[in-house]
């Protein structure tokens, strides 16, 4: 998968499921089904613990039967992205921003979304050939962060982490993120009906926006 081809996976998504402490292999796969049928088509799997690696394989396994793309988070050095292509992940996740950890990924073959705080790293990111980045702690700068970045990098999407209620996520999205990703805590009682709402904007993005 290109980075093209990325942005083409994600084109009409608005929501990413991560499933960080999802536990054992089964809770992970039941978490990811019901993501799935809330109509979220992203998840991704930490892995920057190697031990949940079964975990990454069983639901890019599962991903895989319904067309879907699983990503691999928390990929921090040359060992985790060399794991997240071996267990299938479709593309790679950090929460701070590395060249070596994009061209690793890049020689893999794995589009990579690193992480970014500001508008040096964003550009940085830019000159790496990324056209995503995570911006995380997403909660910590707020909606007004991506309404700024809009206009100085237009041609780049964000991706919204860390510290986002599912509640607040329509705020993020129409300030100009172009994805908001969750823990699973979002598929509580509590946040679902939060959930399905963003996932039921998806495919109404505003091309201009992205």
């Amino acid at each position: 998968m290109t980075d093209f081809e990325l942005t083409e996976a994600f084109d009409t998504a608005r929501v990413m499921l991560i499933l960080r402490d999802a536990g054992t292999v089964d809770t992970a796969l039941s978490m990811a089904e019901q993501a799935w049928e809330l109509g979220v088509k992203l998840v991704e799997v930490p892995i920057g613990n190697l031990d949940r690696l079964p975990i990454l394989e069983a639901v890019v396994a599962a991903g895989h039967k319904r067309g879907l793309t699983v990503g691999a988070g928390t990929v921090i050095s040359k060992t985790h992205v060399k794991m997240a292509a071996r267990a299938g992940a479709r593309y790679t996740v950090a929460p701070g921003f590395e060249p070596e950890i994009v061209a690793a990924s890049h020689d893999a073959g794995l589009p990579h979304i690193p992480g970014v705080f500001t508008a040096t790293e964003v550009q940085a990111a830019k000159r790496t050939a990324c056209t995503w980045v995570k911006v995380f702690p997403a909660g910590v700068l707020g909606p007004a962060w991506f309404r700024a970045m809009r206009g100085p990098f237009p041609e780049m999407s964000f991706m919204a982490t860390g510290g986002v209620k599912p509640q607040d996520g329509g705020a993020y999205l129409e300030a100009g993120a172009s994805l908001v990703a969750f823990g699973v805590g979002a598929l509580s009682p509590a946040n679902v009906g939060h959930l399905a709402q963003l996932t039921a904007l998806e495919g109404e993005r505003d091309k201009g926006l992205r």
